[in-house]
């Protein structure tokens, strides 16, 4: 496995590469975020590690330039440990949010907490046109959903919300950000519109839409699919 590791403070660069050579990852190393997308096209990168604070180009404008073509997960590093400044990275795509000064342990941990979950249990799989997550089955070809293999009929909008969500599994999606995608335009809708739509697809796609497997709601942030 190889981890992309991006700070623009180069000591902590190099103790995290050593704990991560330490348990077998291969490293690659960026100063700021406009090395960090180059070295993305250079690499193949199955994890990132992020801080927000750069000169040229900082973690949060990194990260969203990167989700426009990878979907590997994504561990944010900050000084901030505010409510707002981890809403704000998980809003953009982060899968995980570490507050500095951290322990090297517990971030080592996470990392292979979201490796394990991106390769091995139930990263999306993407052959032949279908999205596959556990039991949850996409077909985007000819626009058909199935769970456990039985099939479930969506509306368009719901669908286009679920594949969405899918193609994207383990991001956060706002609203905002969900309408945008589905209809093409700046959103002039509440988020009571959506919360409707996800209800209806969870009515659909869950065995117990109260403690739903698939689509689960981030509160004060939006929704995923897990």
């Amino acid at each position: 496995m190889k981890i992309l590791v991006v700070d623009d403070d180069r000591e902590i660069v190099e103790s995290i590469a050593i704990f991560l050579s330490g348990e077998g990852y291969e490293t690659v190393k960026a100063y700021n975020g406009i090395d960090a997308l180059e070295a993305l096209s250079e690499n193949e990168v199955h994890l990132m590690i992020l801080d927000v604070m750069m000169p040229k180009l900082d973690g949060i404008k990194t990260l969203m330039k990167m989700r426009e073509s990878r979907n590997i997960p994504v561990i944010l590093l900050s000084a901030k440990s505010e409510d707002a400044d981890k809403i704000l990275g998980l809003t953009a795509g982060a899968d995980d949010y570490v507050t500095k000064p951290f322990n090297p342990s517990e971030l080592m941990a996470r990392v292979k907490s979201q490796l394990r979950r991106y390769t091995t249990l139930g990263s999306i799989g993407k052959q032949n046109g279908v999205i596959t997550v556990s039991g949850l089955c996409i077909n985007t070809e000819n626009r058909t959903v199935t769970v456990d293999g039985e099939d479930v009929r969506l509306t368009r909008i719901e669908y286009s919300i679920l594949e969405l969500l899918a193609r994207n599994r383990g991001r956060v999606f706002s609203s905002d950000e969900i309408y945008r995608n589905v209809w093409n335009e700046d959103s002039v809708v509440g988020d009571n519109t959506i919360a409707v739509h996800i209800r209806h697809i969870r009515e659909k796609i869950e065995i117990n839409p109260k403690e739903p497997k698939y689509l689960k709601v981030v509160w004060g942030i939006g929704y995923k699919i897990v």
